[in-house]
C-alpha cells in the first residue's frame, strides 16, 4: 500500500481527516492541534507517530512506505 492508497483507504473507513498527517497526500490546514502521522524520516525511512501538545513523538521507525502505511491503518481503524 502506498500513502495514497492508505488516504482512499482513510476516506472510505469515513476517518475524520482531522485524525491523520501524510505527507505529500493529507496535510490538513489549518494544522489540527493532535493527529497521528506519517512521513518520510531524515534517514529515508519512514516514521509513524503522534503529535500532541505541539510536539512530534514518533511511535515506529519503518523500513519501507508499505510498512508505515500499514502501521498508520492499524492505528486509526
Amino acid at each position: 500500500m502506498d500513502r495514497q492508497a492508505l488516504h482512499t483507504a482513510l476516506v472510505d473507513a469515513r476517518i475524520p481527516g482531522g485524525y491523520y498527517r501524510i505527507e505529500g497526500v493529507h496535510e490538513p490546514a489549518p494544522t489540527p492541534t493532535d493527529f497521528l502521522f506519517l512521513r518520510r524520516a531524515a534517514d529515508g525511512g519512514w516514521e509513524t507517530g503522534a503529535y500532541e501538545r505541539g510536539r512530534d513523538e514518533v511511535m515506529a521507525r519503518h523500513p519501507d512506505e508499505s510498512a508505515a502505511c500499514a502501521h498508520l491503518l492499524r492505528l486509526l481503524v
